[in-house]
């Protein structure tokens, strides 16, 4: 014979329960809050804090393009107000520059940790936990490398790599073209040539160093031919490019990519 199943009795959840179930979750979700708007403001602080200089602007760089010729303010490089980055790194050893995109919000240190590659992706430069992160290096680089390729979150709020948003449109990219790259070595200025959305599984992500220059044309040619627009500038051989690389929010493997090619260097002096 089967013995009966016996079924255990749950005493009904009484209204106030749900009440107390809702004003936990409500704390909880106030309290998470606290914790992203903390971690924003001690990112801000850190801007305000450090000695940083205005975006490009001030750089001696001019470049051309096929379709419209763009010239950026001279200054001469002497007097250019460097970043005091040595305090920055005395903060934190994982931090390895600078990157900034002239009047946008894109304006942050850049960290690489080859051992932990994802480290930044959910802490903030202090190491505490942080919803935006900061803006990463793909550990496979080096700042040698052919290509650097950055990762950002696209935060609702416009921080982090939500800036990159605007590149969709050549209009922004005309009023944008430059992005600033500043390591301990020198202050890199790089012109976007190609903006394009990808697959995280697109062969632009292994892209890190060529053998030959027919390998390197390759990479590029596909990119432009990918690209939402033309500029009018094909990197050459030799060139370093940087990548910028952040999600749509269109679908869950979906990546906007910026790409620019070094088309100018300060080197800074000793730190």
């Amino acid at each position: 014979s089967h013995r009966p199943v016996k079924f255990e009795h749950h005493a009904p959840v009484s209204f106030i329960s749900y009440k107390k179930i809702a004003a936990v979750s409500y704390y909880k979700i106030c309290f998470l809050y606290l914790i992203q708007v903390t971690d924003q403001l001690r990112q801000f602080l850190l801007l305000m804090n450090h000695d940083k200089t205005v975006c490009l602007g001030e750089c001696d760089m001019v470049y051309a393009a096929d379709s419209d010729e763009v010239h950026l303010p001279v200054k001469r490089p002497e007097e250019k107000k460097k970043r005091n980055l040595s305090r920055l790194f005395a903060k934190n050893g994982d931090c390895i520059g600078w990157l900034c995109i002239p009047d946008t919000a894109v304006n942050y240190p850049v960290m690489n940790t080859p051992d932990e590659p994802q480290k930044y992706l959910k802490k903030n430069f202090y190491g505490s936990y942080s919803f935006s992160g900061v803006p990463f290096l793909d550990a496979r680089c080096t700042l040698e490398s052919d290509n650097l390729i950055l990762y950002g979150h696209n935060m609702r709020n416009g921080t982090m790599f939500a800036g990159l948003r605007g590149y969709r449109e050549q209009s922004f990219c005309k009023s944008h073209p430059v992005i600033e790259f500043e390591t301990a070595e020198e202050c890199g200025y790089y012109s976007v040539f190609a903006v394009l959305t990808v697959n995280t599984d697109n062969s632009w992500y292994r892209f890190i160093d060529t053998e030959t220059p027919e390998e390197y044309a390759k990479y590029i040619e596909k990119a432009k031919a990918a690209s939402l627009y033309e500029t009018g500038i094909t990197p050459e051989y030799g060139e370093q490019i940087l990548t910028l690389s952040t999600c749509t929010g269109l679908a869950r493997d979906n990546r906007l990519l910026v790409l620019a090619v070094k088309r100018g260097r300060l080197k800074n002096e000793a730190l």
